[in-house]
């Protein structure tokens, strides 16, 4: 027997879900697929996930859970690009989360996830889909976090590092913490407890009213 529907939720490291303990509603794992042809798949990237989030959203208000201007989105790893992206090309959410997250396609050349084409094969894709080219358009309050010595070939520090100069440059709210010692994942007690007392801190401020 591998699962059963019936199990409790396991939270592990510096979960999203420890937020649920200070009363706030997540939505965790909102499916996001990015639908196309073949290698074209990424051709119209940031105008279907705009449209994914703006359905999550839509109805997660509709089900009377969530006040539409006091919503958050986040993600770790890929899910730091989303989020990003999201800021970028949307006013649909109030504050962001980004965890070793890549933001800069260019310094992952020979592709990504799912893009196979290289970035001289597919210059204009690699720039539209890079949040660190449209960083003048995150009006949002932004926190990013990332492992000082995060090995994963596709987020070396360098990319929360870049895209958070290029965010304090154009004047955007931002605040950027490294855990010492921390790879592409958080494992020490120390930086777990960080992370997500980071995230809570985040939210109250930004999301909570009277804050």
């Amino acid at each position: 027997m591998t699962g059963s529907p019936h199990r409790f939720t396991t939270l592990r490291g510096a979960s999203h879900l420890l937020l649920l303990t200070q009363g706030y509603a997540i939505l965790d794992g909102p499916a996001m697929p990015i639908v196309g042809e073949g290698e074209t798949a990424n051709d119209n990237y940031v105008e279907q996930l705009v449209s994914s989030a703006k359905a999550a959203i839509d109805k997660v208000v509709e089900l009377g859970v969530a006040d539409p201007d006091r919503i958050a989105v986040g993600g770790h790893s890929y899910g730091a690009f989303m989020t990003a992206n999201l800021l970028a090309h949307s006013d649909l959410f109030a504050a962001g989360i980004a965890r070793s997250g890549a933001y800069n396609r260019s310094l992952t050349p020979f592709g990504f996830q799912n893009e196979r084409r290289t970035f001289w094969e597919a210059q204009h894709i690699y720039a539209a889909m890079s949040p660190f080219f449209h960083a003048e358009k995150v009006n949002e309050p932004i926190l990013l976090t990332h492992g000082e010595i995060d090995n994963n070939s596709g987020t070396f520090p360098i990319q929360s590092e870049r895209f958070y100069q290029a965010l304090k440059g154009h004047g955007a709210t931002v605040r950027y913490v490294t855990m010492p010692h921390e790879s592409h994942g958080y494992a020490a007690r120390e930086s777990v407890l960080h992370v997500v007392a980071e995230m809570l801190n985040w939210c109250d401020r930004y999301l909570r009213k009277g804050h």
